[in-house]
């Protein structure tokens, strides 16, 4: 029986958000005295290269986790190939009213309207450059997103400082557009919103890449509840702005499955075993619509090895992980890693 197995009845004895808290810096603890080593799996070496950036393995770690870099170094000893930090935004905010992480035990799932809540781009470009896996090379995306303040309509323009502040550090950068707890961030997924901001972004991008002579791979993360029509129209924008991947996908806002639950009808994104088959199946879409043009990261709902290969199936490349942690610990890092191995 493994340690998370002992501590996960504890955990769930407390409100969701103070055991997301003291779980990681449980981590954090364990991993300062050399003890972390001795609790989690040995990590899995499957060397992997995507859009240019050398991976351990297909298993990389979710955006929302670690929202600040608090934690790098004890996230990545639990065996992870890469690790995706945020969402960070270009002022700090508070995100919104507690409470905002709800558990929906029963079925395996999470729902959170934390709404980026973070320290600011600058403390957690700070903390990634002093943690020891950035400095010893490993890989770490950032994942940038629009301050609550910021109006719509002038989205581009924290995306952008966004992605200035981070790019020097950054191994790949993450436009997270599918949030659903940032009022009208989705709209951004819309055809002339995101065509708007994603030539703004390219017209950066390039002016970057000459500033420090590299072109750092951008990813782009969508939401799960698209039509078809959306879906064909964003792996077209994909293509014409030569964003590098598409993480697929992010929170639903869709309750069908757990409407009856308690908490099932709180505000906010459902991730964990609910979001499965609609990820998957914006995976597969997006598969037939791009090819092997643009790479797919597939997240949302893996909480077995199996889960990872169902995304390989549909055509992931990667995987990323966040919710299955909560409710499998870390041992699913090393299932999912041999399961795609």
């Amino acid at each position: 029986m493994s340690a998370y197995s002992f501590l996960r009845p504890g955990l769930f004895c407390l409100d969701p958000e103070q055991a997301h808290n003291l779980a990681l810096s449980s981590i954090d603890r364990a991993h300062a005295l050399g003890l972390l080593s001795h609790l989690v799996p040995k990590p899995v070496i499957d060397p992997q290269e995507f859009c240019g950036l050398p991976l351990g393995n297909r298993v990389g770690l979710a955006a929302g986790l670690d929202k600040d870099g608090k934690h790098i170094d004890a996230l990545a000893a639990l065996g992870f190939g890469f690790l995706e930090i945020g969402t960070v935004t270009p002022l700090p905010q508070p995100g919104n009213p507690k409470p905002r992480m709800f558990r929906l035990s029963q079925v395996d799932g999470i729902i959170n309207r934390m709404g980026f809540n973070n320290d600011g781009v600058d403390a957690c470009v700070a903390r990634v450059k002093a943690s020891r896996y950035w400095q010893s090379g490993g890989v770490i995306g950032l994942n940038i997103g629009k301050n609550a303040s910021t109006p719509i309509e002038a989205a581009a323009d924290d995306y952008v400082i966004g992605l200035k502040k981070v790019y020097a550090v950054a191994s790949y950068i993450t436009v997270n557009i599918s949030s659903p707890n940032t009022k009208n961030l989705r709209a951004l997924q819309g055809e002339d919103m995101l065509r708007s901001l994603l030539s703004s972004i390219k017209v950066a991008r390039t002016a970057l890449c000459d500033e420090h002579g590299v072109r750092k791979p951008l990813f782009l993360k969508i939401a799960p509840d698209l039509d078809p029509n959306d879906i064909r129209l964003i792996a077209d924008l994909l293509i014409e702005f030569e964003i590098d991947a598409v993480i697929a996908t992010n929170t639903t806002i869709e309750r069908g499955a757990v409407a009856h639950l308690e908490y099932g009808a709180e505000a906010g994104g459902l991730s964990g075993a609910p979001v499965r088959a609609l990820s998957n199946a914006v995976i597969q879409s997006l598969k037939e619509h791009l090819g092997n043009r643009i790479p797919i990261i597939g997240v949302g709902g893996i909480l077995s090895g199996g889960d990872a290969q169902e995304k390989r199936a549909a055509g992931a490349s990667l995987v990323q992980i966040y919710s299955g942690l909560i409710f499998k610990g870390p041992e699913l890092v090393q299932e999912c890693a041999l399961a795609l191995k």
